[in-house]
């Protein structure tokens, strides 16, 4: 049995946290606390939220690449990549995941990422794909969905933002992922939904059944006092 039929064999429980509009910051820090107290006997959860404006610079990120901010936040934050932005209108999905528990290496699971958001928008017609050496989703080359991941003792946070109907105007004040000139579309532009209602849960479904995960929805951010 391969390593993608073995995941799928056994579907494992973990925890679906639907967020709903957040702050970036207390989510993040969150995400931070919950990564850091988990052992070996955690439950893998996903994280489902809508961010307030804002723009992200990644570990890799330089200043340079923000060339307006206006009245958005910028955020210097641990994830891999350059400068993105997040708001209302965009579906973000952070799995923590166990990486070592699934036997997913870091590309195995980006790829998973990436087919999950290429199926989810098969869903309307759309055909999307990946570029070798560009991490994301793209349709006609033009960029509808941004990964940015960090892997710590075998388990990821941080993850993905598909854009489904939000305001692409701020994406004009930054060089998106570090590219000069990159173009960015939405689900919404491209023939989809005109809200992220219909979007999420076909999102989650490809997620799930990408990493081999039966989610079992828990209101609320993890109560961590009684492991850190």
């Amino acid at each position: 049995m391969d390593a993608v039929s073995a995941v799928r064999a056994a579907p494992r429980p973990a925890v679906l946290r639907d967020l709903g509009r957040q702050g970036y910051e207390p989510v993040w820090h969150a995400m931070q606390r919950f990564t850091d107290s988990r052992d070996d006997a955690t439950a893998d959860e996903v994280w489902v939220v809508e961010h307030d404006p804002v723009f992200t610079l990644g570990q890799a990120g330089k200043d340079e690449h923000v060339l307006a901010p206006g009245d958005i936040p910028v955020l210097h934050v641990d994830r891999g990549g350059q400068v993105t932005y997040h708001g209302p209108g965009q579906i973000v999905v952070y799995p923590l995941l166990d990486l070592r528990r699934l036997g997913i290496g870091v590309r195995d699971y980006v790829c998973r990422i990436e087919q999950a958001i290429i199926d989810t928008l098969d869903e309307w017609n759309i055909g999307a794909e990946r570029l070798e050496g560009a991490p994301g989703v793209y349709v006609g080359g033009v960029k509808v969905a941004a990964l940015g991941i960090r892997v710590r003792r075998g388990c990821s946070f941080h993850g993905l933002a598909l854009n489904v109907a939000l305001d692409l105007e701020p994406f004009h004040r930054i060089n998106p992922c570090g590219y000069a000139g990159m173009q960015v579309t939405s689900v919404l532009d491209l023939g989809g939904p005109s809200g992220i209602a219909p979007v999420k849960p076909v999102l989650l479904s490809h997620l799930a059944r990408q990493f081999g995960l039966e989610l079992q929805p828990t209101p609320g951010l993890p109560d961590l006092t009684t492991r850190l």
